[in-house]
């Protein structure tokens, strides 16, 4: 079997959330700090599949790491905050835009 038709997956810990991703997956994480084209590599990955070979962490999977290059530093869509009284003329309307950290994923070594 050649490498090229490998499929690699893992499910990566980052910003107190999980990830599955595989290799030329983007992937939108909480802001992280780095540059555009800066590398960001993930050392928290709970499990990886290897062609239906799993290797489950416990709970981190022993010398595996995910590589990441930043592709965009924004912000998400716009949350709209709406509070309400009935009868007592209260409203207030605000929102909030998180911002975010666009990653794509270049290399998943274990």
């Amino acid at each position: 079997m050649q490498k090229e038709d490998r499929i690699v997956l893992a499910v990566v810990k980052a910003s107190g959330k999980q990830y599955k991703v595989a290799v030329g997956d983007f992937m939108s994480v909480e802001k992280l700090a780095g540059e555009i084209g800066a590398k960001i590599e993930f050392s928290d990955v709970l499990m990886i599949e290897d062609n239906g070979e799993v290797k489950v962490g416990t709970p981190l999977v022993s010398g595996a790491t995910v590589t990441a290059s930043v592709v965009d530093q924004k912000k998400r869509k716009t949350v709209l905050i709406f509070k309400k009284s009935r009868r007592k003329n209260y409203r207030r309307k605000n929102g909030h835009r998180q911002p975010v950290t666009i990653l794509k994923v270049e290399n998943i070594r274990h």
